[in-house]
């Protein structure tokens, strides 16, 4: 990995009691990481990496794909969809 100097003026940066860092705007503009951006540590012979996260599907997405992959022949109700999401597997009565 290469190393880039963002702009030689950027001072050495404190980290605080509760272990947080400001990194420089320049920086962030660089380097994708934008207001609400998860990132992700990643450790290197020679200190720390920080990249933007990868993105996996939230708990709602993946019920959502889990319902188009698994579709049952007939409609759920509102109660059995509900049993599903809450994962009350007893509530529900598979058709298939």
């Amino acid at each position: 990995m290469r190393e880039v100097r963002v702009n030689s003026k950027i001072p050495t940066i404190r980290i605080t009691s509760k272990g947080q860092v400001t990194i420089p705007k320049e920086m962030r503009d660089r380097c994708g990481l934008y207001p609400h951006t998860e990132v992700e540590f990643l450790l290197d012979g020679e200190g720390v990496r920080i990249i933007p996260a990868r993105s996996f599907p939230g708990r709602g997405q993946a019920l959502v794909e889990h319902l188009r992959r698994h579709r049952p022949p007939e409609a759920l109700s509102t109660d059995e969809v509900m049993a599903l999401t809450r994962g009350d597997a007893d509530t529900y009565d598979d058709p298939g």
